[in-house]
């Protein structure tokens, strides 16, 4: 074979592949879904808030059952890194705690919401502290610093020890716009998810964080009312439990294929009157009230 022969195939063989390349890559983006290398297994990659994390395990645990073919993963990191990852494309899905155009730089006209579920957040407490409930001043008081001690609010002797969710958390986003009115929060100790919080209040003597209500009934854990108000499903619904929000699952543009299939799914009877309810979320259908971008709250 010549050379000039030789380099004519290599140049063939390498269009064949970028053409290869772009089609699969084409199809990942305009259906919402990525072709596996066998092209019979759809894979839906979902990243973001870790508050929606166990149930979007377990919806895609279900969703794989009836289709054999469809892989789903899941992965936390929080709703900032879930909206900023799906606007980029980089995955089908982006989970997130709160509004899209609530996280600083997302640019919104590139992705599409999609509410599954409501989340309630509420604070909590290592039971060594002895308390059950707080004002609303009071838990504004210790989360801004004003109050460093439980002895101040009729508890122990011991140092009060902030356990704070990082910077793009939505569920910290949740929790401060329910209960700080704006004022800024006390530094201290940040985590990336709800996982961790749980861990380190339970572990740590006067600890106090907020968690999603699917993560409070954890070993050595005390959820807090507030103002005589229990964190309960019948409470977020009226809106008289005030820390909540949307789960939304975003994706790039309009879903499509199996990923809008998927979503879909999580939407329906079965999911919503079924784990949704199981793992400690509200169901959207059983909402009294609705609330917007702003935080303001109106009857349905």
């Amino acid at each position: 074979m010549t050379r000039k022969k030789l380099l004519t195939r290599i140049g063939i063989i390498a269009i064949v592949v970028l053409a290869l390349y772009y089609g699969s890559t084409h199809r990942g983006l305009t259906s919402n879904s990525a072709v596996s290398p066998n092209a019979t297994t759809k894979n839906i990659l979902i990243v973001g808030s870790t508050a929606l994390q166990p149930l979007a395990e377990r919806a895609g645990a279900e969703y794989e059952k009836a289709n054999r073919n469809t892989q789903i993963t899941v992965q936390g990191g929080g709703s900032g890194a879930g909206l900023t990852q799906v606007a980029a494309g980089s995955v089908q899905i982006g989970n997130s705690d709160i509004f899209a155009e609530n996280s600083d730089g997302i640019d919104t006209s590139k992705i599409v919401g999609h509410k599954v579920a409501v989340v309630g957040i509420a604070p909590v407490v290592n039971k060594g502290v002895g308390l059950k409930n707080l004002t609303s001043t009071q838990l504004q008081d210790i989360f801004t610093g004003r109050v460093t001690n439980w002895k101040q609010l009729g508890g122990p002797n011991l140092t009060i020890t902030v356990v704070n969710r990082s910077a793009g958390s939505g569920t910290r986003s949740v929790f401060e716009g329910a209960v700080l009115a704006g004022q800024a929060a006390t530094k201290a100790q940040e985590q990336d998810s709800n996982g961790t919080v749980q861990k380190i209040v339970s572990a740590t003597p006067g600890a106090i964080s907020y968690l999603s209500f699917s993560y409070m009934s954890a070993q050595n854990i005390q959820a807090l009312d507030i103002n005589g108000v229990s964190p309960t499903r019948s409470n977020v619904e009226t809106n008289r439990w005030r820390i909540w929000g949307y789960e939304f699952m975003y994706t790039h543009g309009k879903a499509q294929g199996e990923t809008r299939r998927f979503i879909t799914f999580f939407q329906s009877k079965r999911i919503q009157q079924g784990i949704v309810q199981q793992l400690g979320y509200i169901p959207l259908a059983g909402m009294k009230v609705d609330k917007n971008a702003q935080g303001k709250v109106s009857d349905r």
